[in-house]
């Protein structure tokens, strides 16, 4: 399953939906957690299952409350059909095993948000163990600030704080060690195609393989920053094609630099995330 844009949409907002499907986005999350109101849970339950039983043109997901919480298991019902589920507050992997075991026979992906206590963020090297079940792990900025009493995440000019700069190289981390996709967390300015576009070249450029979205807008732009180049494909072609043609080779050169093992292994990445 390609990853680059996950769009974010309120389950309560079901004339949403079928926009968020045709966004180009890779997949749709539709939200019964943060984005939804303790009164409109149960019609937005009712809206996501109705819309997941209808057949599906995009991957769809489906954010379920914490684990604990009192709506979880009707969450869980309603998100029969889903291609996946969004745990948040997820502290280890555990917390995914427990999903799972929940989900029973009808146990989908799951993708955790795994960096929304303090806990959690000493529970982010260890989600390997439980990598097949995983669609791959994402981070956010905004609950742990909460969690510890922090004024904010952010420098005054949007730049991540020291510690959450190190939330988010963990888990950038952590996905890589557990093999799955190490996806982006959200740019908050709507109205900022720039900074978002920024934001997403530097999540490519450090590793993450896509990103979320909070609106149709931000999809064009994420998919843009996380799909290769030609000129970046061609690259990766011309070295895998040097080792096939010298396969005793440890290290070679290419058009006038050297390249080794680590540099096949980043042009077999990028080719394999390509499709090719």
């Amino acid at each position: 399953m390609r990853l680059r844009s996950l769009l974010f949409v309120p389950g309560d907002r079901p004339e949403r939906f079928a926009k968020a499907a045709a966004s180009g986005a890779d997949a749709v999350i539709l939200d019964l957690e943060d984005s939804v109101a303790a009164a409109g849970k149960a019609a937005a339950r009712e809206a996501v299952a109705r819309w997941l039983r209808e057949p599906a043109t995009v991957p769809r997901f489906v954010r379920v409350n914490p684990l604990g919480s009192d709506g979880l298991a009707d969450d869980l019902v309603a998100a029969r059909g889903a291609g996946g589920v969004m745990l948040p507050k997820s502290e280890c992997a555990g917390d995914v095993a427990t999903l799972v075991a929940a989900m029973g026979d009808g146990a989908v992906p799951v993708l955790p948000v795994a960096t929304e206590t303090p806990l959690a963020v000493f529970g982010l090297g260890g989600y390997r163990a439980v990598a097949d079940r995983l669609a791959g792990l994402t981070w956010g900025a905004e609950d742990l600030p909460a969690a510890i009493g922090a004024s904010s995440a952010r420098e005054a000019d949007g730049r991540y704080t020291a510690p959450y700069e190190m939330v988010r190289t963990l888990a950038l981390m952590g996905a890589h060690a557990a093999g799955v996709a190490a996806i982006e967390t959200v740019y908050p300015a709507i109205r900022d195609p720039g900074g978002l576009a920024a934001y997403a070249a530097r999540g490519a450029r450090d590793g993450f393989t896509g990103m979320m979205a909070i609106h149709p807008a931000q999809v064009a732009v994420i998919n843009a920053a996380f799909s290769p180049s030609e000129a970046a494909l061609a690259d990766a072609r011309a070295v895998v094609a040097a080792f096939a043609a010298n396969p005793g080779a440890g290290a070679l050169q290419l058009d006038g630099r050297m390249i080794d093992a680590p540099h096949l292994k980043q042009a077999l990445a990028l080719l394999t995330r390509a499709g090719e």
